[in-house]
């Protein structure tokens, strides 16, 4: 198949080539006031395009600083939503402008939605490139309604039926510490925000915190209605670890233990075979292009999930989240709660 473009005349044309996300080229633009007036304007056709296709890369701007990437965010994502129960480390730029992330560059980071776990998300995703790295490092986005199409027909009834089961273990010595998770100073910020947020707690004898949360795993689209597989069902799954370090977790930590771990929402967990299914739909979904100085990567979040492709070299992406969504909102097959230990 080959390339080609959608548009009318004075309107933007995407570029829609097998194996690569929708792409448009905004040439002859010099600052960023110009980017932003021109951005604003066609703002509108920009969020009808995302609402079609999840995910938009945005070509050829002078987009070089963070001030710049904040600029730019202002006019396509002009309300902010905060980062919340932390996961994996980030730097903070300021003016709400993060790192993509700060794991090594030889992980790759699996497909999934911004915050799936949380009562309030981030609707739309902005990352942009300000250092490409030299070989691999692309931001891959996967359609989660042709995800939840591909699935297997009785892993979509099963997550309709009672959504998904998210168990976290904080520590000092594994993945994130709770005062990082929740930003809290002591025991009471995180008890407060559990209570408010549908998440069930328990503080073990060493002082560090273990949480477990039912979430929805299917919901629609706030504006669009289109039906999506939206969670970290696989993402957080044990079966998704590399075996020697499931075997090294589970031997010093047990079961109940891990860092993070995921299940089906009345308990039962995930085998191999689920897993690999889940995988699978992802893969036939991912699309990727290779980061240029400038891209602007735009992501429905609902719509879209997204990952990153090993890398070598260095590589600065920048991210910023906003448009700020309900679960209620988004009609969940399920409704989101807290869970027993």
């Amino acid at each position: 198949m080959s390339t080609h473009a959608v548009g009318q005349p004075g309107t933007l044309v995407w570029r829609l080539t097998p194996g690569k996300p929708a792409t448009t080229q905004l040439d002859g633009l010099h600052d960023i006031d110009e980017v932003r007036r021109q951005l604003a304007a066609l703002h509108p056709e920009i969020i009808e395009a995302l609402h079609e296709h999840g995910a938009l890369y945005i070509r050829g701007l002078p987009v070089r600083s963070v001030d710049d990437f904040a600029k730019v965010r202002d006019v396509l994502i002009p309300s902010s939503t905060p980062y919340r129960e932390k996961a994996t480390p980030r730097s903070d730029y300021g003016d709400g402008v993060f790192s993509s992330t700060d794991l090594p560059p030889s992980q790759s980071i699996a497909m999934h939605n911004e915050n799936s776990y949380t009562l309030r998300f981030p609707g739309l995703l902005l990352f942009g490139c300000l250092v490409a790295p030299a070989v691999g490092g692309a931001t891959p986005v996967a359609d989660c309604r042709q995800v939840l199409n591909s699935l297997p027909p009785h892993l979509v009834a099963k997550m309709r039926s009672v959504g998904w089961q998210l168990k976290r273990s904080y520590s000092d010595l594994v993945s994130t510490d709770w005062r990082t998770a929740f930003s809290a100073q002591g025991a009471k910020d995180v008890e407060r925000y559990c209570d408010d947020n549908l998440i069930a707690y328990e503080w073990q004898p060493d002082g560090n915190l273990r949480t477990s949360q039912l979430r929805p795993g299917v919901i629609r689209h706030p504006f669009t209605g289109a039906e999506v597989w939206f969670n970290h069902l696989a993402f957080w799954n044990e079966w998704s670890l590399d075996d020697e370090l499931r075997e090294t977790l589970l031997d010093e930590f047990g079961p109940d233990g891990l860092p993070f771990n995921s299940a089906f929402g009345d308990g039962e967990p995930l085998t191999r075979e689920d897993l690999r299914a889940v995988q699978a739909a992802y893969e036939a979904a991912t699309v990727r292009e290779q980061w240029e100085v400038g891209d602007l990567l735009l992501v429905d979040n609902v719509l879209t999930a997204h990952g990153r492709d090993p890398f070598r070299g260095e590589r600065k992406i920048v991210v910023a989240m906003g448009n700020p969504v309900e679960i209620n909102d988004c009609r969940p097959s399920t409704r989101p709660a807290a869970t027993l230990m």
